[in-house]
């Protein structure tokens, strides 16, 4: 478990990490960057190559099942993102590890965990066997309305709370279907190769978070440096979070 400089959340917790890339908003993935870093470091957990085609040095999809239990440790109360150096629900995460992680999640009702995932076809199937915690967050990333059919999958999830990531937002997603949808967060791509989002683009999102009451978190402009061109849009900034639940610093 870390401290993490993620604005929406302040820990990640990683007991799978990596991944594969499986659409645009993969490909500068900062996960995959760090994670051949961290191999070079010679970081045990990072010594697995994945392919080459869509993965890399040291993001081999690998389960931790001794990190498991390190959240009973934890005092007091916290706002977890879980995987942020993997996906849960990739296909070589086996269903037994996704439950085990689950019943940890439950054992621990203090804290708040959130799980992103890209492969929300895979988690809409399990979800029958799942009984989803109360203090778990489900959310898929939508980049662009290509990829839109995700949250289609999240709205047939039982997850507490169901929220988007548009992050890195690479279109138009002003006729994105925000129905039975918690919570929004949007931000522009970081890094020395990141893609330009339009000033339209974040603002047709808040737009329709505002007009449909459904709470809306701007992270980043984005650019060579995440913190570079700052948080706000419209000269404020958005930092709202779910009603039912509050967020713990």
């Amino acid at each position: 478990m870390r401290k993490t400089s993620i604005e929406w959340t302040d820990f990640t917790w990683n007991p799978v990490t990596g991944c594969d890339r499986i659409s645009a908003g993969c490909d500068h993935c900062y996960a995959l960057t760090m994670a051949r870093r961290l191999k070079a470091m010679g970081t045990p957990q990072y010594q697995n190559d994945g392919n080459p085609r869509t993965s890399g040095p040291g993001f081999g999809v690998t389960m931790h099942p001794e990190a498991l239990d390190v959240p009973k440790t934890w005092r007091g109360r916290r706002m977890v993102f879980v995987n942020s150096m993997s996906d849960l629900f990739h296909a070589r995460v086996t269903s037994a590890f996704i439950h085990d992680l689950i019943e940890v999640i439950r054992d621990t009702p203090q804290h708040t965990y959130q799980i992103l995932t890209k492969r929300a076809a895979r988690a809409r199937k399990l979800s029958a066997k799942i009984k989803w915690p109360d203090n778990l967050w489900l959310g898929v990333s939508v980049e662009d309305m290509r990829v839109a059919h995700r949250v289609d999958d999240l709205r047939q999830i039982p997850a507490k709370v169901r929220f988007l990531s548009c992050e890195p937002l690479l279109g138009d997603l002003s006729q994105l279907n925000l129905d039975r949808i918690d919570w929004v967060i949007a931000g522009g791509e970081s890094g020395l190769n990141a893609r330009p989002m339009q000033i339209d683009w974040a603002r047709a999102i808040r737009d329709n978070c505002v007009t449909h009451q459904v709470p809306f978190f701007f992270k980043q402009w984005g650019g060579r440096s995440p913190k570079l061109e700052g948080r706000e849009l419209d000269g404020r900034t958005w930092d709202d979070y779910p009603e039912r639940v509050v967020r713990y610093g």
